[in-house]
């Protein structure tokens, strides 16, 4: 072979072999991964970005029981963290809080985390309650924004359905939540549905990114005198989302840690085997990681 093609081929072949280390350096650090911490509070890694999602970080009984709700006589959180908090916030890039209830962002969160770490808050109100609370970087997901890498996606819902909305001292407690879609280059587009029931919102949000991992508030949390009313998904609903989007993989999760929640992991868990969706869906335990 004449030097001159020689060199070319050598050429050529560093390039291949130097591009395909490249793309295995991608893959190895194109990594995602849910990891359910207890009740709401999820820290998803996308890649070289983490959030903490909805921290609720207090021990064990540490509040009382949610007042005119189911159970409201025992305390939360009902069981304590799986983990330190510094194992928690480990690694952790942003913070997002989808709505400020206690069971999504409580007295120790807003103790325990950096004030200068980047926060994302569903629309202004929230954002100048936290900035009151001593955060610095509080920034309003409104629309899409991206962060590390990855857009950000504001979705719509509503906490409970217009019947308790059409109660005004309900509809001021419930008040405005957010959903977030999370969408990444070589990720798996990711739709964390929030504290909603499910309304035409949310089968909006599906058809429009067809997400390819749906992290569900699956609890069916009720409030007194409202019996067969949840303020968030319970298990039909999760069968639903599996009908309305049949490849995702379902991460449910919102169970078993604050007073008002009518569905259990057990319980759940049992469903999914009935209908036969067991293979799509995910019910982690605290701490538990599911990486895609």
């Amino acid at each position: 072979m004449p030097i001159k093609t020689l060199s070319s081929s050598l050429v050529l072949a560093t390039g291949l072999i130097a591009g395909n280390a490249l793309a295995d350096s991608n893959a190895q650090r194109a990594t995602q991964q849910v990891q359910q911490i207890r009740n709401a509070t999820v820290k998803i890694t996308y890649g070289d970005t983490t959030f903490l999602v909805d921290p609720m970080l207090a021990e064990q009984g540490v509040y009382p029981g949610f007042e005119n709700t189911y159970r409201s006589e025992l305390r939360n959180p009902l069981v304590g963290l799986p983990m330190p908090v510094e194992e928690i916030t480990d690694g952790v890039d942003a913070i997002i809080v989808t709505h400020t209830h206690l069971d999504h962002w409580d007295d120790a969160a807003q103790e325990l985390l950096p004030k200068d770490m980047p926060l994302f808050a569903q629309n202004a109100a929230d954002a100048e309650l936290i900035r009151s609370q001593g955060f610095s970087d509080v920034r309003i997901l409104d629309g899409e924004v991206e962060f590390g890498g990855v857009t950000l996606h504001k979705t719509g819902g509503q906490h409970g359905s217009d019947t308790l909305y059409a109660v005004p001292v309900l509809a001021e407690t419930l008040g405005d939540v957010m959903g977030v879609v999370f969408e990444a280059p070589g990720q798996k587009t990711t739709y964390l549905v929030g504290d909603t029931i499910w309304r035409d919102e949310v089968e909006q949000t599906l058809a429009r990114y067809n997400p390819e991992v749906i992290v569900v508030n699956a609890g069916a949390a009720e409030i007194t005198g409202f019996t067969g009313d949840p303020i968030i998904m319970g298990k039909q609903d999760t069968l639903r989302m599996h009908q309305a989007a049949p490849n995702a993989a379902i991460i449910a999760v919102h169970m078993d840690a604050v007073n008002h929640m009518t569905l259990s992991r057990d319980e759940l868990s049992g469903y999914v085997q009935e209908v036969g969706i067991q293979d799509r869906v995910s019910i982690p335990a605290d701490g538990e990681v599911i990486s895609f």
